[in-house]
């Protein structure tokens, strides 16, 4: 039995990294696999690396019949996550939604025991409305999705959850901050191809942008060790948890940590192009209790700890 990997990146290569420390041989699922890039982060020769798209139903289930799978994890995204939900957002509807469904499907017909599919905070930030207070005679009853890629992440746990009420299928959201961490590949989202620009920069000397909103951010390796939690729990009587940092980082917080990884380096604030909401400021961290209490997940890498390892791991490839 072995666990399939769905969209083997910038999280997904982290799993694998950690699940074949633990001596399994997990099977890695992506469109257009970039083998180098993952070879830096895993040792190839210990997983089973396999060409397939979440959009097509026939390509997914052979991949769980021919490896005899018993759970997946879902980190298949849309190119830019939210920026690039924006500017593309039938294809963001289609991949979201859809190859979720896809998945729960398949997990459902096939006998999967558990799905954790990858979801996002911008539900705990990315809302307004819900002037009614929860009251279900009114419209206005509940606050609302602002964005195209928070309207697919809510529509994604609703669907996954409902599987889970109806059909059994066994399946768990986690809902990520702004992701960064090593990845030498393509993809990505805005703020985790901003942190690294702002990493490289400092590295060579040059000035480094700084995000400039307060945020919610996790490093891959807390996202992908609080997916593997989530991926071992026993039975879980919630299925929807936070995880980030537990607090937010702006720009003084991110130079304090770049400077404290980079002596010397020199930094000002990036002003966004754009009114796009996927680097807005937040309000508030998110709540970590239930992922510690159901998961025990704890972060381990505050922000000055991400950007040194970022920075080493950066060094490390010249």
């Amino acid at each position: 039995m072995a666990v399939l990997i769905i969209g083997a990146g910038l999280v997904g290569s982290q799993i694998a990294r950690i699940l074949v420390q633990d001596g399994e041989t997990p099977v890695l699922l992506d469109r257009a696999p970039q083998p180098a890039a993952l070879g830096e982060i895993v040792d190839l020769s210990k997983v089973k690396l396999i060409e397939g798209d979440v959009l097509q139903p026939f390509s997914l289930t052979q991949a769980i019949r021919d490896h005899d799978i018993s759970a997946i994890v879902h980190m298949a995204a849309n190119p830019m996550l939210t920026i690039g939900a924006q500017k593309d957002p039938y294809a963001s509807i289609q991949l979201n939604i859809m190859g979720t469904a896809n998945v729960l499907e398949a997990a459902r017909v096939l006998g999967v025991k558990r799905v954790v599919v990858a979801s996002s905070n911008v539900l705990n930030h990315h809302i307004e409305g819900g002037e009614g207070k929860g009251d279900p005679a009114r419209e206005d009853a509940y606050a609302r999705p602002i964005s195209i890629y928070s309207a697919c992440k809510q529509a994604v746990e609703n669907i996954g959850l409902n599987y889970a009420r109806w059909f059994g299928v066994d399946f768990v959201a986690v809902r990520y901050g702004a992701v960064a961490g090593p990845w030498g590949g393509a993809g990505g989202g805005g703020p985790s191809n901003v942190f690294r620009s702002m990493l490289q920069a400092a590295l060579r000397g040059e000035e480094a942008l700084l995000p400039p909103s307060r945020m919610e951010w996790v490093y891959s390796k807390d996202a992908a060790m609080g997916t593997v939690l989530a991926l071992r729990a026993g039975a879980l009587s919630q299925r929807v948890f936070n995880m980030t940092m537990g607090q937010l980082n702006g720009p003084a917080e991110m130079l304090a940590a770049l400077q404290a990884a980079v002596p010397g380096a020199k930094a000002r604030v990036n002003k966004p192009a754009d009114g796009s909401p996927a680097m807005q400021d937040n309000r508030y961290a998110s709540d970590l209790s239930a992922a510690k209490t159901h998961l025990g997940f704890v972060p381990q890498f505050q922000m000055p700890a991400a950007v040194a390892d970022m920075a080493q791991w950066l060094q490390s490839r010249g």
